[in-house]
């Protein structure tokens, strides 16, 4: 135990003695912690800390209303169609706009703009327990909070990935990106198995409350911030003296960027067409959960929690690792990805299930996780708002389209071929990229472009 409160000492401190060395130095092999404390190197920047530790209580609240609304639909229409309506309304915002949340990351404040939607989602949480909780909830109503969840996540999400690097710098951003995922994943465990036990306990109104509660811990963290500690600020005070851009010149330049950039295209490619048809497949659990396995509020908590662990686990593997990105791991994710959804799509043995569902969540982030850090790492920092938010558009903002064509579909022809054609179509995208990888390999071995 000393040695570990030692080891992570000896984190802090390089951290500080980096900053005072020049950016292109890199840390000697024997400053770098070893054993597990490898896996959280990016939570030596204090910074960092405060977001990590605050995004984790809050997503599990999230993770808890997500659960208790998918539920809450479903009892009071009993409709797979509308499941898919409620999800692609979170999410529709984040495809009209997302793009422009971009260019605002990009020109304002990161950490003003997550305390303003951080505190506007807070709100949206405590409405709907209100409504819940009194009786007076409506599917409007639900339809209504989640269109304006939607619009508050289509400038959150943009800004919210850009910051990470501002946190931590470039050497520390594969850790940070897949430590970002494992508290999203970590969330993803704990909220959906607490929330499907509220629900068969207490019912769905506690969970917006808890939510709502929660992110008051997320607000704290980024108040506490030190701006004077975040990185590419003399970038962005340089970046105050040039000619101003309009909006649409902003985006433009974006979006072209997006264009020429081989690795940048396909990962974007790859990404839209797998969160298009594959990753959506949260809509229609519980379906699975109710007319294929037959297991209930319960077993539809512990389905979605196992999820959330082998995706935890891909997470905690990944941060180990702290590799620089590879073409060739990304394909394989999503090639493992579109494999192991069509057999659960398949599966009416539970624990069969179950089993997949944690190898979906596992293949989906090592995907997943991988795409975020290659954008990353080969966007400068003047473009970086903007690159996620088109990143952010084919991976949230496509929710909407998928989860109509998935809930379409599961209307129609059931969940389990519903779910089977999407993920075949996830599947073929990826083979596509295998094949067609070349120029984004060449692209990706140049060397990083660093902004001065």
């Amino acid at each position: 135990m000393e040695e570990c409160k030692l080891d992570w000492k000896a984190m802090q401190s390089v951290s500080q003695n980096k900053a005072e060395l020049p950016v292109a130095e890199a840390v000697t092999e024997q400053q770098q912690p070893r054993g597990l404390l490898r896996a959280f190197i990016a939570l030596r920047h204090r910074n960092f800390r405060l977001f990590w530790f605050g995004q984790l209580i809050s997503l599990i609240g999230t993770w808890m209303q997500t659960t208790a609304l998918a539920w809450l639909v479903l009892v009071i229409t009993h409709s797979a169609l509308l499941l898919g309506v409620v999800g692609a309304l979170q999410f529709l915002p984040v495809m009209f706009f997302s793009l422009f949340g971009g260019v605002l990351a990009d020109r304002l404040p990161k950490r003003k703009v997550l305390l303003f939607t951080q505190s506007s989602a807070m709100i949206l949480a405590f409405i709907l327990w209100a409504l819940v909780i009194t009786g007076y909830v409506q599917l409007w109503h639900v339809l209504v909070l989640a269109a304006l969840l939607g619009l508050t996540n289509s400038l959150d999400m943009p800004t919210r990935q850009a910051f990470v690097v501002e946190m931590v710098g470039r050497e520390d951003l594969p850790n940070a990106v897949a430590l970002n995922s494992s508290l999203f994943n970590m969330a993803r465990i704990v909220g959906p198995g607490i929330g499907g036990l509220l629900i068969a306990w207490l019912g769905v109104a506690p969970l917006f409350l808890l939510n709502g509660i929660s992110f008051i811990a997320v607000i704290i963290g980024l108040a506490m911030i030190d701006l004077n500690s975040l990185h590419a600020i003399k970038h962005l005070v340089v970046k105050k003296g040039a000619p101003k851009q309009s909006t649409l010149q902003s985006l433009r330049e974006g979006l072209a960027y997006v264009r020429r950039t081989p690795a940048v295209l396909l990962v974007i490619a790859v990404v839209g067409v797998v969160s298009l048809f594959g990753i959506n497949f949260n809509v229609v659990l519980p379906i699975f959960s109710t007319d294929v396995l037959h297991v209930g509020a319960v077993g539809f908590g512990f389905l979605s929690a196992t999820l959330g662990l082998g995706a935890l686990l891909s997470a905690l593997w990944l941060a180990w690792g702290n590799n620089k990105p590879s073409m060739r791991e990304l394909l394989l994710g999503a090639i493992a990805f579109g494999v192991l959804e069509s057999i659960f799509a398949l599966s009416h043995w539970y624990i069969l299930s179950l089993l997949l569902i944690a190898g979906v969540g596992f293949a989906q982030i090592a995907f997943s996780a991988t795409a975020n850090t290659t954008l990353q790492t080969i966007t400068p920092d003047y473009l970086r708002g903007r690159v996620m938010s088109v990143y952010m558009l084919v991976f949230a903002g496509s929710t909407p389209i998928g989860n109509l064509i998935i809930g379409g579909l599961a209307h129609v022809w059931g969940a389990s071929i519903g779910l089977l054609i999407c993920a075949g179509l996830s599947l073929i995208a990826a083979v596509v990229g295998w094949v067609m990888r070349g120029p984004a390999e060449k692209n990706l071995a140049e060397p990083t472009i660093i902004d001065e």
